[in-house]
């Protein structure tokens, strides 16, 4: 069996197929990508038992077909530090090795038996729902949410991102108790009260998704689901893995409904001030102290052990009462950065209650919403 590819469109896609395989295996084969040739079209598939990863590119130069399996690590190792040039592969079945050769030289490796490579089971067509999603949107909305997924032993369902398709929206959600993102996208919907449908979706996949979905990509993503897995089909690749199982909580019930204190400001400049005053703060709380009054938005840090302290003022428009309200630094400058809009709208109720950030400017059909629970204030 031979084929040619090269270097730079099969590096790309190595790097993203060793994000799904595990550092501690439990069978020495998930180690290893399949390498499955039909024709002019070359299969790559990784998996860790929980999560696999399918993604087809097309090859030249083909003689035979062919299935083999080689080491993730070292396969991938020895193509990225290419420069980008043609790679021709040759599979001996016989002596189970494959040769890699290029301009300037050439590697083997050994190869093992991709027949006892496990598979997922398939989706419960009885159970199954599913969403169209524009493939761009879909690696945005994962993007803007998974920094807010939570790691809690306690609570498994919090450490991943809910789906929720309503006949209103479909709403991506991500909490870890401390901090909420909630993006409503209001043109996917579903059509009636027996589409609609939720899942939470681990980690893991949702970081592997978010660096192989393009930025810019125009195509639509298939999501198809069940009570159990999950199966998301793009153009060059397909992936399916375990949902996170159990009871999302009411995400809603915890966002304020009526906040009349609104500050507006611009972004850039308030992560700005929150990077000169964050390295004053009590290493341990990162307690930014925050006051509000008409056209101006102050902030202190302290840290008494060590006697430092900062204070910054930053012009802003202001609507509500004079209010004194305790937010973690580090958490601010996060939910900051993950809202893109030049400016940005606070809505606080009380210094009791959590403080909502959104964009001044919602992007079309969507409805981003970013929530933080304040600290408590000795004053």
């Amino acid at each position: 069996m031979r084929f040619s590819t090269t270097s730079k469109e099969l590096g790309e896609i190595l790097v993203n197929m060793y994000r799904v395989i595990n550092n501690k295996c439990t069978m020495p084969i998930l180690y290893d990508i399949i390498f499955e040739l039909k024709e002019d079209n070359l299969s790559l598939k990784a998996s860790d038992n929980e999560v696999m990863l399918v993604t087809n590119i097309t090859v030249t130069d083909v003689e035979g077909d062919g299935i083999f399996a080689v080491n993730a690590k070292n396969i991938m190792d020895a193509v990225k530090n290419l420069p980008e040039l043609p790679l021709n592969f040759t599979f001996n079945e016989k002596e189970s090795k494959v040769m890699v050769d290029y301009f300037t030289g050439v590697f083997c490796l050994p190869t093992d038996n991709a027949t006892e490579f496990p598979s997922l089971s398939p989706i419960n067509e009885e159970e199954a729902k599913s969403i169209i999603i524009n493939e761009s949107l879909l690696q945005e909305n994962i993007a803007r949410t998974i920094f807010a997924v939570a790691d809690d032993e306690l609570r498994p369902v919090m450490n991943g991102i809910y789906f929720d398709l309503t006949q209103e929206c479909l709403a991506v959600v991500a909490s870890d108790g401390h901090q909420l993102v909630r993006n409503k996208i209001l043109s996917i919907m579903a059509i009636d009260e027996v589409n609609e449908g939720s899942f939470i979706l681990p980690k893991k996949p949702a970081t592997v998704l978010k660096s192989i979905l393009k930025r810019d990509g125009t195509e639509n993503v298939t999501i198809t689901f069940d009570n159990s897995k999950l199966c998301i089909v793009a153009k060059n690749f397909t992936m399916t893995c375990r949902l996170i199982e159990g009871r999302y909580p009411n995400y809603n019930s915890v966002i304020p409904k009526e906040n009349p204190n609104i500050v507006t400001i611009d972004r850039s400049a308030l992560i700005a001030a929150l990077r000169r005053v964050s390295p004053f703060a009590n290493d341990t709380s990162q307690l930014v102290r925050i006051h509000l009054e008409d056209g101006k938005l102050e902030l202190k840090t302290e840290d008494i052990d060590f006697a430092t302290s900062a204070q910054e003022e930053i012009a802003c428009e202001y609507y509500g009462i004079t209010m004194n309200i305790g937010l973690k630094g580090t958490k601010t400058m996060e939910i900051l950065n993950n809202i893109s809009s030049k400016e940005i709208e606070i809505q606080l109720s009380d210094p009791s209650r959590a403080a909502l950030m959104m964009p001044s400017e919602q992007p079309t059909d969507m409805d981003i919403l970013m929530l933080q629970m304040p600290m408590l204030l000795n004053d």
